[in-house]
């Protein structure tokens, strides 16, 4: 079920999914950020039962709030509370899934400095306890989105810290990654390549 943001049901036209399909851009909004079509599609697996995963709030302290109204507050003053770890957590098929997704407009590689020391330490973490683990990874100049398993990004990671390369080529991403195709429902379909390569 979907809502408008006034809260009335979206109820869909007879006629909707004839006019969708002589479409000639099936997926319409391809404007949309990583996160905006990780959220969308992860709704979509909860409601069909699916997946249960949630992007993880970012711990707020709030310091000074103003009340303009009796019925409103605004937030003037806050900080993050702690470094965060990685976006995505959740349950699949009895296993628990801990994921980070980024984006760059980098044509040719992907800037390992996208990641930071903590969320490194977090993956490895994850991992030790036997968890799924991987990034998700979109190119956005060629709208191409990756899922790379955490063992490689870590690979990759130790090769910049014994200083190598300070990221992942294209290529690198193109041969241990894999591309997941972007769809309509679900939007990126990633627990299809979770499915194929860690069950």
């Amino acid at each position: 079920m979907f809502k408008y943001p006034n809260g009335r049901t979206y109820e869909k036209k007879e006629n909707e999914q004839t006019l969708r399909a002589c479409t000639p851009d099936t997926y319409g909004n391809r404007g949309m950020t990583l996160e905006a079509d990780l959220n969308e599609t992860n709704t979509y697996y909860l409601a069909q039962g699916i997946a249960v995963i949630h992007k993880k709030p970012t711990p707020v302290q709030i310091v000074r709030v103003d009340y303009p109204k009796r019925s409103a507050a605004v937030i003037k003053e806050a900080y993050f509370k702690q470094p965060s770890t990685t976006d995505y957590n959740g349950i699949y098929r009895g296993k628990y899934i801990d994921f980070e997704a980024k984006e760059t407009r980098n044509r040719t590689s992907f800037p390992l400095q996208n990641f930071h020391e903590h969320q490194i330490e977090h993956i490895k973490q994850v991992l030790t306890h036997g968890a799924i683990c991987f990034v998700i990874l979109r190119f956005t100049t060629f709208d191409e989105t990756y899922l790379l398993d955490a063992h490689h990004l870590l690979e990759y990671w130790e090769r910049k810290q014994q200083g190598g390369r300070k990221s992942i080529t294209k290529a690198e991403v193109e041969r241990r990654g894999h591309l997941i195709p972007l769809g309509y429902h679900p939007r990126i379909d990633y627990i299809h390549i979770v499915d194929k390569l860690y069950f």
